[in-house]
């Protein structure tokens, strides 16, 4: 039976479609590789958010070349829709797989579709409009604990850096009843946790006939009586409304953890990054839901180095965070992506500068965690154990509603799982506790 890898970059999006990609080919025909075994077939699902995620996609595809020289190579995703030509160079690569054919891969796979040849053949729809959302498949995601569900995909915001809109089209959005069989099939399957994951899942239902919202979704989501927990991906503050809130602090079902982009906290550049919201917003939104829910976990992106961000710009948003009861930050440098607005934006900030910009976020960020987690001490916390133990320490690992990485001891038929663990010791990345045992 031939056998296949897929290599995923990316955000979640990407590896929930590469999930399904894996679903649809397992079974009759095709056979997921095993660790340090050669493939027939390589799928590099990519990204192209950075210039860094660019250049890790082209990496991945001759690493990938280099260990499965008998293989037969695809890449998809953003990066190969965006700048297939930086890609028809790599000697070994067989064929290029725009995202209107992503979904078609295990098809194509199947039919022996995929030529071998000197330069890489372009799969599948390149130029045309993407493809109505499809209902995520049914399948048992492999090694994964908390599978996702993809609910929505692509981007009407086109804010000046992103190159996401062009890469995977205007917002498409699966019909509300397949979400939720997708979510209660997972269930029967014996997954506690879901993770409802889109580009921008805020926009969700606004195409749909007719029209849906997510807090319809979450609803009925939230009204299936399965035994499963739900959490939310990436949501911007304009869309995490007080409906929203109100449903997720009244249930146990959805997770108390909201992950909210900021990118700026100085209005002047969130203006010239087409983000459509003040800081002043952002931060009654912050207080809002941990007033609510002190236990509520409460990330933010933020954006440094973007084009005309002054000393006293970096500061606002410095100043901002630390102010705000923000519990961990994902910092990223800007990256200017060719045809996004940015990209010929003047006053460029020097690349050390920027550096030092983020080292900054990074300990604030690394302070607000590590704040957060020492006031779970002596607490308990319901944790959903992973299927693999932590490497390092050979302890189960595991996550709780408001996304706290727990280590602690037991056994292997405590996996997959939801346990309560008594806080004992809580650091920056992890904290530690002792298993409750039930009466």
């Amino acid at each position: 039976m031939p056998t296949f890898k897929i290599i995923t970059l990316g955000c979640k999006v990407n590896q929930a479609e590469s999930e399904s990609i894996a679903g649809r080919l397992t079974g009759p025909g095709w056979r997921p590789a095993g660790p340090g075994e050669e493939a027939d077939l390589c799928i590099i699902n990519t990204c192209a958010v950075t210039q860094k995620a660019a250049m890790q996609s082209r990496q991945a595809v001759r690493h990938a070349i280099h260990l499965n020289p008998r293989a037969c190579v695809a890449v998809t995703g953003c990066y190969a829709e965006t700048a297939p030509q930086a890609l028809t160079g790599i000697k070994g690569l067989d064929c290029i797989v725009d995202q209107a054919g992503k979904d078609r891969l295990p098809e194509i796979v199947r039919r022996g579709g995929i030529p071998k040849g000197d330069r890489p053949a372009l799969l599948s729809g390149s130029g045309e409009p993407p493809p109505p959302l499809a209902p995520s498949p049914f399948g048992t995601p492999a090694g994964r604990t908390r599978p996702f569900v993809k609910v929505q995909d692509g981007c009407d915001a086109f804010c000046t850096y992103c190159i996401v809109p062009y890469a995977r089209g205007r917002s498409r959005s699966s019909e509300l009843q397949a979400v939720a069989a997708s979510v209660e099939h997972l269930a029967a399957q014996g997954f506690h946790e879901v993770v409802l994951t889109g580009i921008h899942i805020g926009l969700y239902g606004r195409d749909l006939n007719p029209r849906s919202s997510l807090l319809e979704l979450l609803q009925r989501v939230g009204g299936l009586k399965k035994p499963v927990r739900v959490r939310l991906s990436s949501i911007e503050p304009l869309e995490l409304s007080d409906e929203i809130l109100a449903l997720v602090e009244a249930s146990d079902t959805f997770c108390r953890h909201f992950h909210i982009p900021l990118q700026s906290g100085d209005a002047g550049i969130l203006k010239r990054m087409g983000r459509p919201y003040a800081p002043e917003l952002f931060s009654t939104l912050v207080r809002k839901i941990r007033g609510r829910m002190p236990d509520a976990a409460v990330g933010a992106d933020v954006m440094v180095g973007f084009p005309g961000e002054s000393e006293a710009a970096f500061e606002n948003t410095f100043q901002l965070i630390e102010a705000l009861p923000v519990t961990y930050l994902h910092v990223f440098p800007f990256s200017a992506r060719p045809g996004t607005a940015a990209h010929g934006f003047p006053d460029k900030v020097p690349a050390e500068r920027i550096k030092q910009r983020a080292s900054r976020l990074r300990q604030l960020g690394s302070r607000k965690r590590l704040d957060f987690h020492r006031s779970f001490i002596d607490q308990e916390v319901q944790v959903l154990t992973e299927s693999r133990r932590d490497p390092k320490t050979g302890l189960l690992k595991g996550v709780s509603s408001n996304y706290l990485p727990v280590l602690f001891e037991g056994g292997d038929e405590l996996m997959n799982r939801m346990v309560g663990v008594r806080i004992t010791n809580a650091g920056a990345v992890r904290l530690q506790g002792n298993l409750l045992l039930r009466k």
